[in-house]
């Protein structure tokens, strides 16, 4: 590897480059010329940009048990084993004399083993199950703790006796062990063995080599010491979780940052090896041999002594090439990739926080040559401790002063990690693409850090970018060969290139840090390390390097490969990164240190000289007794100087400031409808992991982190949204500690409270329980780590235990729902969570669409960035020079305090500096900053803008709670000396405890919400709206606290700000997060509309161009890629426009005073008495005076520019602000500042209410230097920094070769990003998913929904509660017909009634008493022709308009029913009691059916009828078969006689078509469970889709010549096919002695729409009395059959049916309980009596109708039991609607109209592919005016109808006769008919039975037959030319061609 250089430029381009370079900086004087490597690779070149694509590979590599293999994306073989000597043995588990060494061979040989040796088992990967028997000197094997094992090797063969083994790998290669690794006796040498009482060796214990314990599966115990944490099961290095149970926070973002992957930056004791010298040898422990070399380790760093080394320094292996990937690199899961494994290892030599540590033991280069010696006060002299990251090949051994030093491993990763191609270009071949040369990463290295500026620290991710795009370039040919033509065999040979030697490198680095001003320095060494880093420790001493921040030393002696290392020696960047290699919990244990054992004494006593006018304690007792027993006279608590409209009681009322009502947002809905049609997919996919059908109800338990004020907020949320009355879980009224059952937070009682939640979803499976995790981002450590570690918190880990259990996990009845806004941890190669059930929050705009108009608009993290790019306002990102410049000088001072200790201390004082010049010692205002001194002015002046006293809220976040403590302890002080205690409140926000506040804030607080209760305090952040306060807000991470909108500023100047990880940094911008109101009209900034003198113009202008000459100096070096910004503004002396921050952003009460040239002269005008502000409210009404000092006072007048290293730079990049469309800044400047000229009085603009204003403009954010430049700087794609950044502490980057995030990215691209290119660490919750076993690791019922910090997830979870909620009561609920009966008053008041109420069942001899209704009652045929009886007088008003055919059924009304447990259901209800019933179960096939043909002959039809029966085996008991063949005989059929209850005796005969999902066949809990036989009766070519969605149902399926038939047909069959039954029932029973008569004649046709049956209870008060009441109630089918089936004489009876329901119907229809008259949807037929009675089966429409008025006619009973009632659901699909009239003309897309359906014999009119029965009747119903115009509206000449009921249409009535000898016919002889029809009319009809008629003048006749021949022969045979009149013209068909038989109509006129 050292030595491919095909990595190359060409030659030219590079001397060209060299030479301009050389001539550049011989030229220049102070020019600092482009150094070469920055203009060869530093730009992102564009041509590079197409390739960006090309490294999106995903390393999915198989994970090896074990040690793994060599690193998969290294060079190939990366450890060669030498070849064995000719004619040796290689066998495995053999010496290479040929002698076996196997355990089980030799445990009973005797051996001999010399004196100080051990006998021990090794592994050989190739043999896994066996131990090999070797002999090893003690010395060189751990004692019982793991420690004083030298270094090195001593062994014999215990096979062929060789001895004196002087290295393992010599040793490794005798016994053929065969490894793919760097042979190393602590990963191979096992176990001890040890012979047992029989004198057998056997296995003994594992070798306590430390560390070894976390490569084995099982734990071993005793080994760690009590502070060390023990191992994680895993296989790769150690993990620490400390650093994991503070989510967020991460080891080490910074240099050489955390963004390497790697596990190591999760332990806690990376920072601190105490123990012998830090191993930094090749062969040296691994990282998992934890803190080795010390036995115990005392809690206090001051307890720890350097403990003596112990063992020589080990020499490098023979024949083993430095550049090969170490032995740890294959430690790790190889799932893993070739990323970095230890991030964050880097390590502080001193115990800082008494735990030992690995450090540098991690880095696996060998020692060589002699120790260096680190120097004695090191740090005292240098002032920081120098960070030494280990670069290529050896590197030396430390030791002496090891505390004062820290060594890392970062860079060597990441040089390790940059030469392993990616796979994606393997299949170029190694000859064609080598990775980036040694020499080519250190140039590349050195250029990096020259171009670094004097305020930037490294970042490991950008080296990595730099590196790979040099890869990049120097194959772009081959990349693009690669990318286009992937499959090519033998790619083009790589370019030549002139690859920079080892010898010209030192030249090369020393000529590119010439030009840097020393701040890169290079030191060459001949012959190893060693003496260039004593050469370095020399220097540091003597002080030569204090302008060098980096010191490069090269050692490039030898041939083969370099050694080389980095030291950072610049004060500020060695403190950042020393500090970013902290834990999170070493970071708190050492402030806590530093705080409890007195070190900051110093800083305090420190702070005390710089106030020149005394200690500020003394200051401020002095002014404490001087204004004693009076209010400070500067700052009048209360200044109600404005108009104030008075409430009733005559206090003053804010009238600006109103809370807007509560509701849910259009967002917030759009996302829970997300959620639920995530919800619906799941339940929808085959899967069934889901099943909504089977929920009645929803419940849910909101799990949250262990914060109070998060918890509290929650419960508000849950009690104000409503969801629990929604729910149905709570009932008004609602107590607090009801909601708190539904809110869980997760501390040390969350386990119990978890139990109780599993047990109740266990005992309520028809409960859906949806599991929230809010917050989920939180606390993702693998519950294994609690496991191994009970002494650590209870919340570590308590995640993974609850929520990932086995419970919750396999419950289908719990929905998992994490919600995050940073999701990043979730979405990692492992998670458990598809991509397909994540759900993001949307977008607001899309291409320029509002696509939610919301009356507010979030303003979050990327609009806050925006505004720092040039515009006309404020930046609302800013950061704080003179803090900045304050905390680096102290740095410098105080090299042994945390910078954080130094932070907070520093800005605590200025603080209290400000609040001290504010309240009255101006003088104090030269102590604080320009930033902090607008804050606290604003904070105490905001109050008196407001009648009510409404101010501000700061935010100050101390993310370490003892130094929380310490700074509100000193702020309360302050303020109690000024007497502020009753201006603003002082909050200290604690996650683990509630809020404080002061009773007079309480009483205020109460006054402003109009709160009552006298007990109440606030408990949540967004009660104190509005309360002038600061809070300190502490704990390591937000919780996912709400704040209020008076939330003024957001002072995170004390982040940590070396934790360069996405989540961390936009979890703490994300509290700044707001919704600003949308209604303000865009401005481009803030107008200035103060008064001004020409001569006195703002100093924002005023010192633009002087601004420009200090800003080179300062802040010009930046990175080599970031975005333009107004560069005018950058550093700033405080003249800078007072900062303009108050006047255009804050708009505060200040204004900005040029004073004299000293500037110090300007001091705060006397306070205006009320006179004086009156009187200037009077000049300007809109003018007011100011009550305090001026914001900030010029030092340095107009003119005057400040001197250079004035050390105050301004906290904003720029003063103008782009305010573009998509971040719609609000108007920031209300209120503009103004100067009376020539009196000096400041004058302010009318302010409004605080709160008011905030609702118009986000917080301004005050940010650390360090983390403000990572947020402005952008990749050459405009991709903000931090975006790119390691997304989450937990997991870790697959591989340094993949593609940067883009800016155009969505969020489901960049979860898919990460979801390939990260991995978790070992300590992460779902780090052992993907060894599951199953590729598809996805838990089905999990869900994610993400979005940005504060905007209302919140609330959209609990609206997505209330809609599935709905949805499954929806489930529950179906849309039944709810419409009144038609025609009710078309009865006559006869003797229709049947007057016995209280009859269950109809008398016989009454019933046949009562005339036959023939009026149609059913509403669905309020569109059909009415029929008429002789007695009715109809007039035409009675009739409705003629609806259009399309709304005949949009316009039907339905009524919501809720289920009952008797309904039918469809194919999506399951249910336990049904599976069987449905013939599904998961475990078994679908049932098996069977094909049966049932054949009859029917003398009409003039053939045999074939039907096929498929009979699945559960149903063939209800059947007969034939014995030898097994043919159907018959359908069983039981007797009239039975009695039983058991089930119900008449067979159920459901035709469907076009329902297969959506017809209502499971009809078991209709019929309550009961026995009975169900037949569907389906088309031939709908028969398989039936038979997957209704397995075991009995299918009758039809002959195929029905496949376009309607209904009529379906009927017709089943009537016949039951009677022919019938017969051969009774035949069949006959034989056995059973009377034919006693066989049960009866069938049931019911609709496939047929959902719930009701019965009518009736109370009657009398037998004849009119007065009754009736109650309606849903019942069985069951129990409705088997009443019917009771009823006496039933078998007289022909048809049965019941009523239609209807929610309106009235006691009248339903008194009479029979009634004769139509029945329809539901009908028991009596097959033996309507034998001669038969359906028309060419029928497609009211074939009832005909079929009830031929059994009438018939002479048969019909009886509706009117207290029985069916419910019909609408069903939107299949039915009639699946007959579709279509032209047969493909092309023709023009919809056909009913007039069209018929057209004259002959024409060329468009053919249309519909039955010819469908189209006659379908035209006769919408046009039957053209064949009968005197019928139309004249109802009492209808038109005569004979043998059939056609529908002609509402505005026709018709009268049926049937033909047939001895019906019953009304009596039509006073009848006179307009018309008459006769339809396919048989023999029955005759001449003479039409002649008893008697037509009107004029009435019109049609004739219709199957042909034109028998058209001529009825008309013929009717002799109907006597009395009708025929034209050629009248004769008509059916709009079909020939081959589908149209029907032919022939009309005609009565003469």
């Amino acid at each position: 590897m050292g030595n491919s250089y095909a990595g190359q430029l060409k030659a030219t381009r590079f001397e060209e480059v060299l030479h301009n370079s050389i001539e550049a900086s011989l030229r220049s004087n102070n020019l600092v010329p482009r150094p070469v490597f920055s203009q060869l690779y530093l730009e992102a070149e564009q041509q590079l940009s197409s390739l960006e694509g090309g490294s999106r590979v995903d390393h999915e590599e198989e994970e090896e048990e074990g040690e793994g293999g060599p690193d998969p994306n290294g060079p190939p073989n990366p450890y060669q084993l030498p070849p064995a000597p000719e004619g040796c043995c290689t066998t495995d588990g053999f010496c290479q004399a040929g002698k076996d060494l196997r355990l089980v061979s030799m445990s009973s040989e005797p051996v001999d083993v010399p004196a100080g040796f051990l006998l021990v088992g090794a592994k050989s990967p190739s043999l896994p199950d066996h131990l090999l028997v070797c002999a090893v000197d003690k010395r060189f094997l751990p004692d019982d703790n793991g420690h004083n094992a030298l270094l090195g090797f001593s062994g014999n063969c215990v096979g062929c006796g060789k001895k004196g083994f002087c290295y393992f790998t010599d040793f490794s290669n005798h016994i053929n062990l065969k490894l793919t690794t760097q042979p190393k006796k602590q990963k191979h040498l096992k176990y001890y063995l040890v012979r047992n009482a029989q004198g057998t060796l056997t296995k003994g214990p594992l070798i306590c080599w430390k560390g070894s314990e976390f490569r084995s599966r099982q734990s071993s115990t005793g080994t760690c010491s009590s502070s060390l944490f023990p191992p994680l099961e895993s296989s790769g290095p150690l993990a620490a979780f400390p650093s994991e149970s503070v989510p967020g926070t991460n080891p080490g973002g910074v240099l050489m940052g955390a963004q390497q992957a790697g596990p190591a930056s999760d332990h806690p004791s990376l920072t601190s090896a105490s123990g012998p010298a830090v191993f930094n040898g090749k062969d040296s422990p691994k990282p998992q041999q934890l803190a080795k070399s010390s036995p115990s380790a005392p809690p206090r760093p001051s307890a720890l002594g350097i403990l003596p080394n112990s063992g020589p320094p080990k020499k490098r292996h023979k024949g083993w090439s430095p550049e090969s990937p170490s032995a740890t690199d294959g430690g790790y899961p190889q799932g893993s990739g070739n990323r970095a494994k230890y991030e964050g290892a880097g390590v502080s030599c001193v115990p800082q926080a008494g735990l030992v540590g690995p450090a540098s033991v991690s880095f696996p280069v060998v020692a060589s040559g002699e120790p260096v010696s680190v120097p004695d006060n090191l740090l005292k002299i240098c002032k920081a401790k120098p960070v030494i990251f280990k670069g290529h090949g050896n590197f030396p051994y430390l030791c002496g002063n090891l505390s004062d030093v820290v060594v890392s491993p970062l860079l060597y990763t990441c040089y390790q990690n940059s030469q392993s191609i990616s796979r994606a270009y393997e299949q170029c071949g190694a000859s064609s693409i080598q990775p980036i040369s040694e020499e080519m990463q250190l140039l590349l290295t050195v250029y990096y850090l020259v171009q670094l500026a004097a305020d930037q620290v490294p970042l490991m991710e950008d080296l990595e970018q730099i590196f790979l795009r040099s890869w990049r370039e120097s194959h772009l040919t081959e990349i693009r060969q690669y990318q286009q033509v992937p499959s090519q065999p033998y790619p083009p040979a790589p370019s030549t290139a002139a690859p920079v030697t080892s010898a010209q490198l030192p030249w090369l680095a020393g000529l590119a840090a010439s030009s840097c001003n020393d701040s890169v320095h290079v030191i060459e060494c001949a012959y190893s390390l060693a003496e260039g880093l004593s050469e370095m420790f020399r220097l540091l001493i003597e002080g030569k390097l204090s302008k060098t921040n980096y010191v490069v030393i090269i050692c490039a002696c030898r041939n083969a490969a370099i050694d080389s290392c980095i030291a950072v020696t610049g004060k500020y960047q060695a403190r950042i990164l020393s500090e970013s290699l902290l834990s999170p919990a070493e970071y708190q244990r050492e402030v806590h240190y530093e705080l409890v054992t007195g070190k900051v004494d110093s800083l305090g006593a420190f702070f005390s000289t710089l106030c020149p006018e005394g200690d500020m304690d003394i200051l401020l007792d002095k002014f404490h007794q001087e204004n004693q027993g009076h209010v400070s006279s500067s700052l009048p608590a209360s200044s109600v100087t404005q108009a104030a409209a008075l409430d009733v009681s005559g206090t003053p009322v804010c009238t600006s400031c109103h809370l807007e009502p509560r509701g849910v947002r259009p967002f917030q809905l759009a996302v829970a409808q997300k959620l639920l049609s995530h919800v619906c997919s799941i339940a929808d996919s085959s899967t069934q992991n889901l099943d909504l059908g089977s929920f009645e109800k929803v419940d849910f338990l909101i799990c949250i982190p262990p914060s109070e004020v998060t918890y509290q907020q929650t419960l508000f949320h849950v009690w104000h949204s409503g969801v629990l009355l929604e729910l149905g879980l709570e009932q008004e009224p609602m107590t607090k500690q009801r909601v708190e059952q539904y809110v869980l937070k997760l501390d040390a009682e969350a386990q119990t409270r978890f139990k109780a939640f599993l047990q109740n979803s266990f005992q309520n499976p028809h409960t859906l329980f949806v599991l929230i995790h809010d917050h989920a981002h939180w606390d993702l450590v693998s519950s294994a780590v609690h496991n191994l570690y009970a002494q650590s918190d209870p919340p570590v880990g308590l995640v993974d235990r609850l929520l990932n259990c086995r419970e919750v996990k396999e419950a289908p009845n719990i929905v998992t729902l994490h919600v995050t806004s940073f999701p990043y941890a979730l979405q990692t190669q492992h998670t458990l969570i598809s991509p397909y059930n994540e759900i993001h929050w949307p977008i607001s705009y899309s291409n320029g669409v509002d696509l939610y108009h919301e009356n507010k608009k979030y303003f979050g993290l990327s609009e806050f960035i925006e505004s720092t790019l040039s515009g006309h306002s404020l930046p609302l990102l800013r950061y704080d020079s003179s803090f900045e410049a304050m905390v680096t000088a102290l740095g410098k001072r105080f090299p042994r305090l945390h910078s954080a200790v130094i932070r907070t201390f520093v800005l605590v004082q200025h603080y209290a500096a400000a609040m001290m010049a504010v309240s009255g010692l101006p003088q104090m205002k030269h102590h604080t900053s320009v930033e902090t001194l607008e804050i606290t002015q604003n904070l105490l002046n905001a109050p008196k803008q407001c009648p009510c006293g409404h101010g501000l809220m700061v935010l100050l976040r101390v993310p370490c709670s003892p130094l929380a403590a310490v700074a509100y302890e000193r702020l309360a002080h302050v303020r109690a000396r000024l007497a502020l205690e009753e201006h603003f409140e002082i909050i200290l926000g604690d996650p683990s405890s509630g809020i404080t506040v002061g009773k007079h804030f309480v009483k205020q607080l109460k006054m402003w919400q109009k709160i009552e209760d006298a007990e109440w305090r606030p408990q949540t952040y967004l009660e104190l709206e509005g309360l002038p306060c600061i809070l300190i807000f502490s704990g390591m991470d937000p919780h996912g606290e709400s704040l209020p909108r008076s939330l003024r500023y957001c002072d995170l100047r004390l982040i940590n700000s070396s934790c360069l990880v996405r989540t961390a940094l936009e979890q703490e911008l994300g509290l700044a997060a707001y919704f600003v109101s949308n209604e303000i009209p865009l401005e481009k900034g803030a107008k200035n509309e103060a008064l001004e003198s020409d001569g006195e113009k703002l100093s924002s202008t005023d010192n633009e161009d002087e601004e420009l000459g200090t800003e080179g100096s300062t802040s010009e070096k930046r990175g080599p890629v970031k975005r333009e910004r107004s560069s005018s503004h950058d550093s700033a002396s405080s003249s800078l426009s007072s900062k303009a921050s108050s006047s255009a952003l804050c708009s505060e009460t200040s204004a900005q005073v040029s004073g004299p040239p000293q500037g110090d002269q300007a001091r705060s005008p006397p306070p205006c008495g009320p006179a004086e502000e009156a009187r200037a409210m009077g000049e300007k009404p809109w003018l007011r005076t100011s009550q305090g000092p001026p914001m900030v006072i010029s030092r340095h007048g107009p003119g005057h520019p400040p001197p250079p290293d004035c050390g105050l730079r301004t906290s904003q990049r720029g003063l103008q602000v782009s305010v573009t469309a998509s971040s719609q800044l609000p108007s920031l400047g209300s209120t503009a500042m103004a100067t009376a000229p020539g009196t000096g009085t400041l004058v302010l603009q009318a302010s409004q209410c605080s709160v008011t204003k905030a609702c118009r403009q986000p917080p301004t954010v005050f940010l650390p230097k360090l983390v403000y430049d990572v947020l402005v700087s952008t990749d050459s794609s405009g991709l903000p920094k931090a975006a790119s950044l390691l997304p989450a502490p937990s997991v870790m980057w697959t591989s340094s070769f993949r593609p940067l995030l883009s800016k155009t990215m969505t969020s489901t691209e960049q979860s898919l990003y990460y979801r390939q290119w990260t991995v978790p660490r070992p300590s992460h919750m779902d780090y052992g998913n993907r060894a599951e076993g199953r590729v598809d690791s996805f838990h089905p019922r999990r869900l994610l929904l993400s979005g940005p910090p504060q905007i209302g997830k919140t609330g959209a979870y609990l609206q997505f509660l209330s809609i599935l909620s709905r949805m499954l009561i929806r489930l529950t609920e179906v849309d039944v017909y709810d419409e009144e009966e038609i025609n009710t008053s078309l009865r006559e008041e006869s003797d229709w009634h049947y007057l016995q109420l209280s009859d269950p069942w109809p008398d016989l001899e009454l019933f046949q008493k009562m005339p036959f209704d023939y009026i149609i009652h059913d509403p669905k045929y309020e569109d059909a022709s009415l029929i008429c009886a002789h007695h009715q007088s109809i007039k035409s008003e009675d009739r409705g308009i003629s609806r259009k055919p399309e709304d005949l059924y949009v316009r039907r009304q339905t009524a919501r029913m809720r289920l009952s447990k008797y309904a039918a259901y469809n194919t999506y209800h399951h249910c336990e009691q049904c599976h069987q019933y449905m013939g599904f179960h998961p475990r078994y096939q679908l049932c098996e059916s069977t094909l049966h043909a049932f054949a009859f002959s029917y003398s009409m039809l003039g053939e045999e009828i074939q039907l096929h029966f498929i009979i699945p085996k559960s149903k063939e008991h209800h059947f007969v078969f034939s014995q030898p063949g097994g043919q159907l005989e018959s359908m069983r059929l039981p007797l009239v006689t039975d009695k039983s209850h058991e089930y119900i005796k008449s067979p159920t005969f459901t035709p469907t078509t076009g329902r297969h999902e959506h017809g209502l066949f499971n009809l078991y809990h209709a019929m309550d469970g009961a026995s009975h036989l169900h037949v569907l009766v389906v088309k031939e070519y709908e028969m398989a889709i039936y038979k997957k969605y209704w397995p075991n149902h009995i299918m009758l399926v039809l002959p195929s010549i029905f496949n376009s038939a309607g209904v009529g047909a379906a009927h017709f069959l089943i009537k016949e096919l039951s009677y022919h039954n019938l017969e051969l029932e009774r035949n069949r029973q006959e034989e056995l002695g059973i009377k034919p008569q006693d066989i049960w004649p009866f069938i049931v046709i019911s609709d496939d729409s047929c959902v719930m049956w009701n019965v009518v209870d009736v109370d009657c008060a009398g037998e004849r009395s009119r007065e009754f009441s009736w109650s309606e109630r849903n019942v069985s089918l069951k129990h409705i059959m088997q009443h019917i089936e009771a009823s006496p004489n039933i078998t007289r009876y022909a048809l049965l049916g019941m009523r239609k329901w209807a929610s309106k119907t009235r006691g009248g229809e339903v008194r009479e309980p029979f009634s004769r008259c139509h029945v329809h949807d539901f009908i028991i037929l009596n097959v033996d009596l309507t034998q001669n009675v038969q359906y028309n089966q060419n029928r497609f429409t009211c074939d009832d109708v005909d079929f009830n008025l031929r059994v009438h006619s018939a002479g048969l009973l019909l009886c509706r039991f009117n207290r029985f009632s069916v419910m019909k659901k609408q069903i939107a699909v299949g039915g009639h609607r699946s007959f579709h009239i279509t032209s047969k003309v493909s092309d023709s897309s023009a919809a056909v109209v009913p007039a069209q359906y018929i057209c004259a014999p002959d024409s060329k009119h468009t053919f249309l592919a519909a039955p010819a029965q469908l189209l006659l009747e379908k035209f006769l119903q919408h046009h039957s005016q053209r064949f009968f115009p005197l019928s139309l509206k004249n109802h009492r000449h209808p038109v005569l109808s004979v043998d059939c009921y056609l529908n002609l249409g509402s505005q026709i009535s018709v009268c049926y006769v049937s033909s047939r000898p001895h019906s019953l016919n009304i009596s039509c002889s006073d009848l006179m008919f307009s018309g008459l029809l006769l339809y396919l009319c048989d023999s029955f009809v005759a001449a003479s039975f039409l002649k008893k008629f008697h037509f009107l003048k004029g009435a019109t006749l049609c004739v219709i037959c199957q042909d034109r021949n028998s058209l001529r022969q009825t008309v013929v045979r009717l002799e109907l030319e006597d009395e009708w009149q025929f034209r050629l013209r009248d004769e008509f068909q059916t709009a079909n061609a020939k081959e589908d038989r149209p029907l032919f109509f022939l009309t005609g006129r009565h003469i």
